[in-house]
């Protein structure tokens, strides 16, 4: 049997060397690219998250919430809450909320506790929904695009929370090709998306 010399040593090592850095190089990747999709809400960072109410403290001032995921969260708010698609504007339009009615909350974390800015109220009874295909999103005209089965297009404007919200979405709803439902008003002629959703 041929004895190995020590050049075939060093090339098997720089050989076992360069694949190791490459494996490392291809998971650090990964990581990241995992990170980015599924890290949690930084401190501040504008968030948007489904689920359906379960509580509603209006002298205490929170709302508990059941998340798809099947967990309950509680969200602070202040009499600046702004409500969409509720029967009376405001704070006031929690207090005909069922148990069980479908909402999405618009929040930013801190590090004591999460507090609404906004909640939209879905389904029956609440904001106006549209389901199609991302064409496009133009966040500096706060805009976003999307094609309907039948081939039509329409643009809708999206608030400022929507635009900063989608800059940080874990699921790809914003990506062109994406099929979402878009949850929309009708605001002074406009249809102004607040929030929308990847569909499975």
């Amino acid at each position: 049997m041929p004895r190995l010399t020590r050049n075939v040593y060093r090339s098997a090592g720089a050989g076992w060397g360069r694949a190791a850095a490459l494996a490392v190089i291809v998971t650090l990747t990964m990581c990241a690219t995992a990170y980015a999709q599924k890290r949690p809400p930084l401190p501040n960072e504008p968030v948007a998250t489904e689920g359906t109410v379960k509580q509603f403290y209006r002298g205490l001032n929170y709302i508990v919430v059941k998340t798809m995921d099947g967990a309950e969260h509680v969200y602070n708010f202040t009499k600046d809450l702004v409500v969409y698609g509720g029967k009376k504007p405001g704070v006031n339009g929690l207090e005909g909320l069922r148990e069980g009615t479908t909402v999405a909350i618009h929040y930013s974390t801190t590090e004591a506790n999460a507090s609404a800015q906004e909640i939209d109220v879905l389904g029956d009874g609440g904001l106006n929904f549209a389901e199609g295909v991302v064409a496009k999103i133009d966040r500096g005209k706060k805009e976003i695009t999307i094609k309907f089965a039948n081939g039509r297009t329409e643009t809708f404007l999206m608030t400022s929370r929507a635009v900063a919200e989608s800059e940080h979405l874990s699921d790809e709803s914003g990506a062109p090709g994406t099929r979402i439902v878009i949850y929309y008003a009708d605001e002074s002629g406009h249809k102004v998306a607040h929030y929308f959703k990847k569909v499975s």
